[in-house]
Order: C-alpha cells, then sequence, then structure tokens
C-alpha cells in the first residue's frame, strides 16, 4: 500500500461563477490524483487494470463546507494506493 501526503491547489475553482466552484475544486481534486497518483495511465482506462479515485466523505464535507460558492484554496489530503490500483483519498 502507498500513501501520499499532497497539498492541492484548489485556487483555480475561483476562476469559475460562484454556483460552479465546489464541484470544479472536486474535478481539480480528482485531476491532481490521477496524474501524481497515475491512476488509469495511457488512452484508455481498462477496467481489468483497476483504477479509481475514491473521495472520503470527510475531504468532500470539507470542501463544502462553506457552501457551493467559496471552496478552500488550499486542501491537505493523504492519497493511500492499494493493490488493485485504488486510490483513497482522506484528510492529512
Amino acid at each position: 500500500m502507498e500513501e501520499r501526503f499532497y497539498t492541492i491547489p484548489l485556487s483555480r475553482a475561483w476562476i469559475k461563477p460562484p454556483k460552479k466552484r465546489a464541484p470544479k475544486a472536486v474535478r481539480i481534486l480528482e485531476a491532481f490524483i490521477q496524474r501524481h497518483m497515475k491512476v488509469g495511465e495511457g488512452t484508455e482506462i481498462k477496467e481489468e487494470e483497476g483504477g479509481r479515485i475514491i473521495i472520503s466523505n470527510e475531504v468532500n464535507e470539507k470542501i463544502w463546507s462553506r457552501g457551493i460558492e467559496k471552496p478552500p484554496r488550499k486542501l491537505r489530503i493523504r492519497a493511500a494506493k492499494d493493490e488493485e490500483g485504488n486510490v483513497t483519498i482522506f484528510l492529512a
């Protein structure tokens, strides 16, 4: 099991209109983890290779804690990758 700590900048979510910021922050988080933890590498993601990103409830609540209009600018997380290639994201 591989485990890493990251501080993810979510400030790019603030470019979007206020009512779309928290969903954009979640997409930024998933893209960051996919790039840095090598989840579903290649042009096609195959089911037999595994590789899902699982966001824990505490991380989701942290992003949405101040509502849809004001997600955090940064987020400190712990990413754990299991044998099947699934990455679970927790708060650090």
